[in-house]
């Protein structure tokens, strides 16, 4: 694997006097290394789709020039294995679809899959969602967010862990333009009740509950999660 690639986020708060600050992530820090099917996908495609840590770091930074066009954009948070991402990007050729995940090999798997499908509308990056729907895009600029099965940080002790929070819908409905969608999904029953109490506050959304999203394929993830026996719950809120 390419040292260069770094696995987890690189954007940590310091204390005044310098000093790294523990901040609570929504996520874990998970093994980098690679398979040689990723390494290969990774090789093949990540010079042209995937945007380094350092770059996003940059104050001049430019998402659109990554993608060579202006065109309305899409956030997937949480690629996973890119089964989604994949899926859905292929259906929106005119989209420009920016997934967002940590786990690097994940990463390699998605530009895989993106790659067989001879994809050019899919960009990849490696930093903390919360730090990217803050920092990355302007107010109204999104024309749409996927958050399919975020770590449900099951154990009552982590449930502060959870990506969907009332600050960070907050940022995320900001950065919708009217009329665009948040989907979401999770396998997890009183994460869905959270999600659906934390985004009914947010003002700037309408929606909640609604029947299994016909254009989100079904993934191996979600196939453990039924094989478990729990229920899926899918969501749709829009930016008013």
């Amino acid at each position: 694997m390419n040292e260069r690639v770094r696995p987890a986020r690189p954007h940590h708060k310091l204390t005044e006097d310098g000093r790294p600050m523990r901040e609570v992530l929504s996520y874990s820090r998970r093994g980098s290394r690679f398979t040689p099917n990723q390494q290969a996908a990774w090789d093949a495609h990540h010079e042209a789709w995937w945007v380094p840590d350092d770059v996003v770091d940059r104050d001049d930074f430019d998402l659109t020039a990554w993608f060579g066009r202006e065109a309305p954009l899409v956030v997937e948070i949480g690629c996973g294995i890119g089964e989604s991402t994949a899926a859905l990007a292929a259906t929106r050729p005119g989209t420009n679809v920016l997934g967002i995940e940590v786990w690097v090999p994940g990463i390699a798997d998605t530009l895989g899959k993106v790659g067989e499908a001879g994809l050019d509308n899919v960009r990849m990056i490696g930093v903390d969602a919360a730090w990217s729907m803050e920092h990355l895009f302007e107010p109204g600029s999104l024309a749409g967010v996927w958050t399919f099965f975020p770590d449900p940080w099951h154990k009552k002790k982590h449930n502060k862990r959870r990506l969907v929070n009332a600050a960070f819908a907050a940022v995320v409905a900001s950065r919708l333009e009217v009329g665009a969608e948040w989907r979401l999904a999770t396998d997890w029953a009183d994460y869905a009740e959270q999600m659906v109490e934390v985004l009914d506050a947010e003002p700037l959304l309408e929606g909640g509950v609604t029947e299994r999203w016909d254009e989100r394929p079904l993934t191996r993830f979600e196939r453990k999660g039924l094989d478990k026996g729990r229920d899926i719950t899918d969501l749709c809120y829009r930016r008013v």
